[in-house]
C-alpha cells in the first residue's frame, strides 16, 4: 500500500506540466482554420485529417470535441483519433496531451511562428462492437465533430472553418452546408462557424435519391437518400406524399420554421450504424432498406422521422439555458430533457398519426404499450424520479442495463412523453377545448434567438408560456410529476381524453409490430420477460414471476414444459394457465425452472370511457394546413445556397 507521504509525492509529480485549459470567451478568433478531410478509403475506413491554424507564439491547446449537441453526454470518439502530429514549416512541434482533460492537447508555439499544421487520421469503426459504423463501402455519414481539433478560449461560434471534403469518386452527397464548388471527387464548403459546421453533418454515397418534401417554399425542404442498392431507392409517390404530410403538420403545430432550409439525411442500410440525430437544418436517421419500398402498412418505429423534424424548434432552435455551451468541451447539464426529449417524443407520434405514417388505432396500440411500461415494468418508480433520469446520458451511456425496470433508464423520452400528453388534456379541459399544446408550442418556440442562433430557457419560461394558454398553477403540476417519487404511472393524460389503459390476452398491432421488427416475443406483462429470436432473455422485470423464479438477463430457453422452445410453443404454455416449467442455460450451467404463474397472456391496450369526450382522437385528426411563412429565423452562415447534389446518380420524383 502507498503510504500517504508517497502518495502526495506521486501526485505532484504526475501533476508536473499540466497546464489549465483555457476557458472559452467571447473574443474573435484571428484567421480562419482550414480542414481538409479524405473520406476516399472506403476498404479500411479510415478518415485522414489535414488542418492548417492561425496561431501566436506561446502555449496553445487544440481541443478535440468532447460534448456533441444531441447526444447529452461526454461521447466524443476520442479513441478513434490517431496518428496526431503537429508541425510549423516541415518541422515537428511537440504536443502532450493534457493528464486531467485527456480531450486536451498543449503545444508550445514558437514566438515566430504564425501558422501551425496539424494531421491525424480517424479509425471509423469496422464493426458494431468498437462504435457506430459510420462507412462502408457504399455510403459514409460523416459528422465533422469527429475530425477537428480546434483551439481552446474560444466560443465555437466565433471559430470560422473553411472546410474541403475528397470523396470516393464518382459519389453524391448532402449536407445542409453551403458548396463553394466541386472539382471531380474534392467539394470545397463555404466559410462557416465551427458551431455550424459541427451541426451540419454529411451523408455521402455511390446511390442517392433526392426529393422535394416542400417545393416552392422560401425555407425548402428536401429528403436525400443512400442506399447500397439503386433498387431500393425506387420511391413510392404515396410515400413521399407522407413525408410531405408531415412538413405540413408540423408546421401547423409548431408554427414558422427555425431554418432557411432543411435536409432529411437518410441511410438506408443493413450494415450502417443506426443513428437518429438531430440538427438546426438536417437530421441523420438510418432505415432499414425497404423504408420506401415496404407494403402500406404500420411500423412501429415509424415516428423517427417526426420525432427528429420536430427537434430543429426543440432542442435545436430553443434549447435548456443549461444545454447550451460556448464551445464543444464545457460540460451540459441535462435537467431539461422532459421538454426536449419528453415532448419531441410525444409529437413524434401525435406527427406520424396525423401525417398519416401511423393510423389512428395503431397510435393508440403505440401509445398504450408506452403507458404500459410505466405501469407495470418499471419497478424503479418507486425509489427514483423522473427527474433524476435526465442525468442518465451521462451516468451511462447507453450500455445494457442489468435490471432496467428497477435500475429505470432514459424515462425522460416515454414517461416524459406521458407528461406531455397530460398538459395537451389538460390545456383543453381548461380552455374548454379552445386551446391546446398547438396554441403553447407555436407560441413557445417562436422566442427570439438569445444565443447566436439558439434561444434558451428556463423552468420559469414553460411555466409562464402554459399560463398563458390556461391559467392554472403549472409549476405544481410540473414538479409533482417530474419531483416525486410516484409508483402509480401518470396516465391522467389517457383519462381526460377518454380513454383508459386495460389489459388482455390479446396482443395488440403496435405490439405485433414491434415483436415482428424487433425478432422478439413479449411476455412482459405476463411472464414478466421478453426473449429474443435466439431465444435469450432480453428483459426480466423486477419483482415479476420471472424474476421471483431466479431468471435473469442472458439465459438461453432451452424447453418449455419439456419439448424444444419456440416463441409459439411458450405462448400456449402461458395460454394454459398452469405453471411454466423451463429449462435454461446460462454460460455453462443448465437448470430447471419453474415458473408460478397462471394468469394467462397479458397485453396493454386502451378503452374508451363511456360518454367521455375523445380528446385523444381530436389530438391525432390531421390539420391538413398548408402554410407558408415569410421569412425563417436562422440567417444561413454565408448567405448561399445548400448544397447542391450530383445530378449523374439515382434521382427520384413525385
Amino acid at each position: 500500500m502507498i503510504s500517504g507521504v508517497r502518495f502526495l509525492l506521486l501526485l505532484f509529480i504526475c501533476g508536473i506540466g499540466h497546464a489549465a485549459v483555457p476557458a472559452p470567451v467571447a473574443q474573435p478568433y484571428p484567421g480562419t482554420l482550414q480542414l481538409n478531410v479524405d473520406v476516399s478509403d472506403i476498404r479500411q475506413r479510415v478518415l485522414r485529417v489535414r488542418e492548417k491554424l492561425p496561431v501566436q507564439g506561446g502555449e496553445l491547446t487544440l481541443l478535440y470535441p468532447q460534448w456533441i449537441p444531441g447526444h447529452h453526454a461526454p461521447r466524443g470518439p476520442l479513441d478513434q483519433l490517431t496518428g496526431l502530429t503537429i508541425t510549423s514549416g516541415g518541422k515537428p512541434l511537440e504536443w502532450r496531451r493534457d493528464p486531467v482533460e485527456v480531450f486536451a492537447f498543449h503545444v508550445q508555439v514558437p514566438t515566430d511562428v504564425r501558422e501551425i499544421e496539424v494531421a491525424f487520421e480517424v479509425a471509423s469503426p469496422q464493426s458494431s462492437d468498437q462504435g457506430r459504423v459510420i462507412m462502408n463501402s457504399q455510403m459514409l455519414g460523416l459528422q465533422w465533430n469527429h475530425v477537428v481539433l480546434y483551439p481552446a478560449g474560444h466560443y465555437s461560434s466565433a471559430i470560422q472553418v473553411a472546410a474541403q471534403l475528397t470523396l470516393p469518386p464518382g459519389w453524391d452527397y448532402a449536407t445542409s452546408l453551403s458548396t463553394r464548388s466541386r472539382q471531380d471527387a474534392v467539394v470545397t464548403f463555404e466559410s462557416a462557424s465551427l458551431e455550424v459546421l459541427v451541426d451540419s453533418p454529411v451523408f455521402a454515397g455511390q446511390y442517392a435519391a433526392h426529393l422535394e418534401l416542400d417545393a416552392g417554399a422560401k425555407a425548402p425542404v428536401r429528403m436525400h437518400a443512400f442506399a447500397e442498392f439503386p433498387a431500393k431507392l425506387a420511391v413510392k409517390p404515396e410515400r413521399i406524399a407522407l413525408h410531405r404530410a408531415l412538413v405540413r403538420e408540423t408546421y401547423s403545430a409548431f408554427g414558422a420554421p427555425p431554418f432557411d432550409h432543411y435536409d432529411f439525411l437518410l441511410a438506408l442500410s443493413e450494415t450502417f450504424g443506426g443513428v437518429g440525430l438531430e440538427h438546426h437544418r438536417s437530421t441523420e436517421i438510418s432505415e432499414r432498406p425497404g423504408y420506401f419500398l415496404d407494403a402500406d402498412e404500420d411500423v412501429s418505429g415509424r415516428d423517427t422521422v417526426a420525432h427528429e423534424f420536430v427537434h430543429a424548434w426543440n432542442g435545436k432552435y430553443r434549447r435548456p439555458r443549461d444545454l447550451w455551451t460556448p464551445n464543444f468541451n464545457v460540460p451540459m447539464q441535462d435537467s431539461g430533457l422532459w421538454l426536449y426529449e419528453g415532448m419531441t417524443q410525444y409529437y413524434g407520434w401525435v406527427l406520424s398519426a396525423r401525417a398519416g405514417f401511423w393510423k389512428p388505432e395503431f397510435a393508440r396500440s403505440g401509445l398504450a404499450t408506452f403507458a404500459a411500461i410505466y405501469d407495470r415494468r418499471r419497478a424503479g418508480r418507486n425509489w427514483r424520479s423522473l427527474a433524476d433520469t435526465t442525468m442518465q446520458p451521462i451516468i451511462s451511456p447507453r450500455r445494457p442495463q442489468a435490471w432496467v425496470s428497477r435500475q429505470r433508464t432514459e424515462d425522460y423520452y416515454g414517461e416524459g412523453a406521458l407528461i406531455w400528453l397530460d398538459v395537451d388534456s389538460k390545456l383543453r379541459e381548461l380552455s374548454g377545448d379552445k386551446r391546446s399544446l398547438d396554441d403553447f408550442a407555436r407560441r413557445f418556440f417562436a422566442a427570439p434567438a438569445d444565443r447566436g442562433i439558439v434561444s434558451t430557457y428556463r423552468f420559469e419560461d414553460v411555466v409562464e408560456n402554459l399560463q398563458a394558454i390556461a391559467p392554472l398553477d403549472w409549476a405544481k403540476f410540473l414538479r409533482e410529476r417530474l419531483d416525486d417519487i410516484r409508483p402509480a404511472a401518470p396516465l391522467d393524460g389517457f383519462t381526460r381524453s377518454g380513454w383508459k389503459l386495460v389489459y388482455s390476452e390479446q396482443p395488440s398491432d403496435f405490439i405485433k409490430d414491434a415483436d415482428k421488427e424487433r425478432k422478439t416475443a413479449d411476455f412482459a406483462y405476463s411472464l414478466g420477460l421478453t426473449v429474443n429470436k435466439d431465444a435469450n432473455l432480453t428483459d426480466v422485470v423486477w419483482d415479476g414471476p420471472a424474476f421471483r423464479a431466479g431468471l435473469t438477463l442472458n439465459t438461453q430457453i432451452v424447453a418449455v414444459n419439456g419439448r424444444a422452445y419456440s416463441a409459439e410453443l411458450l405462448k400456449d404454455a402461458v395460454s394454459a394457465k398452469a405453471p411454466v416449467e423451463l429449462i435454461v442455460k446460462k454460460l455453462d450451467e443448465y437448470r430447471t425452472v419453474r415458473i408460478d404463474y397462471r394468469g394467462g397472456l397479458v397485453y396493454p391496450h386502451l378503452q374508451r370511457v363511456e360518454g367521455a369526450r375523445d380528446r385523444l382522437a381530436e389530438i391525432l385528426k390531421p390539420r391538413n394546413e398548408r402554410r407558408r411563412f415569410r421569412r425563417s429565423r436562422y440567417a444561413s452562415s454565408s448567405g448561399a445556397r445548400p448544397a447542391r447534389c450530383a445530378s449523374h446518380n439515382v434521382s427520384a420524383s413525385a
